[in-house]
This record gives C-alpha cells, structure tokens and sequence, in this order.
C-alpha cells in the first residue's frame, strides 16, 4: 500500500500532535485526513506554516498542563464513592473498571476524565478504600481516593451469637437457682441448726451470770424482844 508524507494541523491520538510530519497510507491521508483538515501534504509552500502550528501545539500544551495541574489537586481532595453488590464476606460480584470510577466523576462531581487516563494496578474485587493513579499528562500525575461500598444490607447479628457473648455466670438453666442462693441456703441452714445450741448455753449461763452482776440486797435488821417488853410496860 504505497504512503505519503503529511503534516499534521491537530493532535490526533496514535498518530501524533500538530506541526509533526508522518507517513500515512495514501487512501487515509486522501480519504479522511485531508478532507477533515488535520492535516496537509508536504509541500514548499506548506512548510511555511510549520511555524505557525509548532506555536499553536506549545500554547496548547500549556494549558492542557496548567488545567491537569489543576485538576489533579482538586481530585486529590475528593472521594469517588462506588456502590456495588457484595456477598456477606465482602466480595463484590465483579470488579470496578477504570470505566466505572469515570463514570461516577461525572455523575458526582462533574468532571469528565478519560478512563485511559485512570490506571488500576489490581482488579478492585473486595470493599474498602483504595487510592487509584492518574496518569493527566505526560508530565502530570495524580491520586484519586476511591472508596467501593456494598448496596446490600448487613445481616443482623444472629441470637447464638448475642448468647454467647453473656457471660458464664450469669446464665441460669430452667428449675435451676443460681450457685449464690445455694451457698446462702446452705449457710442459713447451718445457722439454723447450730442455733439451740446457742440457746442451751445462755440459758445455762444466764442465772450465774445475774448472780455475779446483781448483788444480793441487805435485809432490815429485826428489833430484839428485848425492847417489845419494854414498850409493853
């Protein structure tokens, strides 16, 4: 297929950017690039724009670096929440696609990223936070935070579970008491049956105890016959 020799008045992706010269096929340089003008064929008179264009690609490439700088700090500060399908275990059923976080820029924020310029070192297949590069510009990267969260519900907490998380002693089984009531029956009815024998010794101590407490009372002296006769007289 024979090739011919143009010039490119527009950046065009694979082949190459304005003011650079390349050989194409004849029929697509004829076909298609001419007739859209991004791009002409090589001639004296031509060359004379060549100028003119590598002016236009230096002021072009200036912004495209200026707006990528920007736009890379701005996503820095952001987080792309992905809402997918899990199982109980966190696995997704699939796997977030460069395609899907630019999706979800768009639909969030507004900002429209090619998805080539998003690059996913592993396939993102479980939930959580990941930090994803950006590759803006030749000499512009940046950091996007993605957090992928499941639409499903989580399951409530099974009554096994909350069981066992009581503690031993504080389970008691059905007709039975807790071990604290026995150990109190068991030391009331020692008491219980101590207690006579309490009551046998005080009784037993009670009247030598009075004794030694209570002396005994004087009795009044008895007036002798002596002085009965005496009054009688």
């Amino acid at each position: 297929m024979p090739k011919t020799e143009i010039i490119l008045t527009h950046n065009i992706v694979g082949l190459g950017a304005e003011s650079d010269q390349v050989k194409v096929a004849a029929g697509y340089a004829r076909n298609f690039l001419f007739p859209q003008r991004l791009a002409i064929p090589v001639t004296q008179g031509n060359r004379r724009h060549l100028e003119a264009l590598r002016q236009r690609r230096a002021e072009r490439e200036a912004h495209e670096f200026n707006t990528m700088t920007e736009l890379s700090k701005a996503l820095s500060k952001l987080i792309c929440v992905i809402k997918v399908k899990a199982g109980e275990d966190g696995k997704m059923f699939g796997s977030v696609t460069a395609g899907m976080i630019a999706d979800e820029l768009k639909h969030q924020f507004d900002i429209s990223l090619d998805k080539r310029k998003i690059h996913l070192e592993h396939p993102v297949r479980t939930l959580g936070e990941y930090e994803v590069e950006l590759h803006l510009h030749a000499e512009v990267k940046g950091t996007l935070k993605v957090r992928v969260e499941s639409t499903t519900p989580a399951a409530a907490p099974a009554p096994e579970a909350t069981a066992a998380a009581t503690p031993a002693g504080d389970r008691t089984e059905e007709g039975k008491k807790p071990r604290t009531e026995k150990r109190g029956f068991a030391r009331r009815d020692v008491k219980s049956e101590k207690a006579p024998k309490s009551e046998k010794v005080e009784k037993a101590e009670a009247p030598e105890a009075k004794k030694a407490r209570a002396p005994k009372a004087e009795k009044p002296a008895k007036t002798p016959k002596t002085d009965k006769k005496e009054k009688a007289e």
